[in-house]
C-alpha cells in the first residue's frame, strides 16, 4: 500500500510521526453508461449553457451560491490563511472511553504507521492507550476539510476513524413514523429477548460476505461467457400475521440454523420461563 498523507500526531507537547494508509475500500461493481444503440460509452462534458462551449479545467473556478442564482467565486489564496489549511498534524483533543462515542459519528477508518524515525513515540502512544483503554478524540484537515477523528489501538496498530461533527448528524426529530403508541405484551418481549439469546454469538467479521455482489458477478461472468442466465428461484415464506408465533418459529429456526442452544444456564432458564408465561 501506498501512504495516502504524512503528518504527525500531537498531544501534549509529544510528535509522533506517522504515515495513514486507507484501511478500507469500496468493493462495489462498477458499470459504465452505452449509448444503447451502438454501445459507445456516454461522454460527460464541462459544458457551459451561456458561452455555448466547452470549458477546460484551467477555466473552472469554485463559487458559493449565497443566494439563488447569485455566486461568490473563491481564489486559491482565500484558502491558504485558513485555520489548519497547511498543517500536516493530527491534534489530539481528549481522550475518552469508545462507548461514549456513538457509532454514527465514525466515517471513513485508516491505518497510521510510524513515520521515518517515529518508531518510539509510535509505541509510546499505543502502549499508553492500552494501558489505560483510552481513545483519543483529535482534529485533523484531509483534503481541505477538517474533520474530527478516533484514534484507537486496533490488532497492534494505531488506527484512524474520521468523524463527523455533530451538526453533521442528522437528529431523529421529525420522522413521522417514529411517533406512534403500541403496547408490548410481557410474553412477547420475553420471546423477543430469547430470539436475541439464540441469536447471540461473537463477533467474526470473516464470516459476513456481500452475496448481492457474488451474485452479480456471476451473471456477468456468465455473460462474458455466452452462456445462459439462471436466476436461483427465491424461497417462498408463509406470512406470519401472529407476532408470538412469528417469534417462536423464528427460536425455532434459529436453534436449527445454530445446532441447537449452546448455553445450557441462564439461556435455558429464560426459554423454560417464557414457555411457562406463553402457556398461562
Amino acid at each position: 500500500m501506498r501512504p495516502l498523507w504524512k503528518g504527525a500526531v500531537s498531544f501534549g507537547l509529544v510528535y509522533v510521526p506517522v504515515k495513514m494508509y486507507a484501511a478500507t475500500e469500496r468493493k462495489n461493481i462498477k458499470f459504465n453508461y452505452l449509448h444503447d444503440k451502438c454501445k459507445t460509452p456516454i461522454q460527460y462534458r464541462r459544458y457551459c449553457p451561456y458561452c455555448d462551449t466547452e470549458v477546460s479545467n484551467e477555466e473552472i473556478v469554485r463559487g458559493y451560491e449565497y443566494e439563488k442564482g447569485k455566486y461568490v467565486v473563491m481564489k486559491e489564496e482565500d484558502f491558504e490563511n485558513l485555520p489548519g489549511e497547511n498543517t500536516k498534524s493530527i491534534n489530539i483533543v481528549d481522550f475518552v472511553d469508545l462507548k461514549d462515542i456513538n457509532p454514527l459519528y465514525f466515517d471513513k477508518g485508516y491505518y497510521l504507521a510510524p513515520g521515518e524515525g517515529g518508531q518510539k513515540v509510535y509505541e509510546l502512544l499505543k502502549k499508553s492507550m492500552q494501558e489505560t483503554g483510552k481513545v483519543a478524540v483529535a482534529k485533523v484537515v484531509i483534503r481541505n476539510k477538517e474533520s474530527l477523528a478516533a484514534l484507537r489501538v486496533d490488532d497492534g496498530v494505531l488506527t484512524m476513524s474520521t468523524m463527523f461533527y455533530p451538526d453533521e448528524v442528522r437528529k431523529p426529530t421529525g420522522i413521522p413514523e417514529l411517533e406512534y403508541n403500541v403496547d408490548i405484551h410481557e410474553n412477547e418481549l420475553k420471546m423477543a429477548v430469547n430470539l436475541i439469546n439464540n441469536l447471540s454469538a461473537e463477533f467474526a467479521p470473516e464470516k459476513y460476505t456481500d452475496e448481492y455482489r457474488q451474485q452479480l458477478m456471476e451473471v456477468i461472468q456468465a455473460k462474458v461467457a455466452g452462456e445462459g442466465v439462471e436466476v436461483p428461484p427465491t424461497p417462498e415464506t408463509d406470512k406470519v400475521v401472529d407476532l408470538m408465533t412469528a417469534l417462536k418459529a423464528s427460536i425455532d429456526l434459529a436453534k436449527q440454523e445454530r445446532g441447537g442452544p449452546k448455553k445450557k444456564g441462564a439461556t435455558a432458564k429464560k426459554a423454560a420461563g417464557t414457555k411457562k408465561a406463553a402457556g398461562a
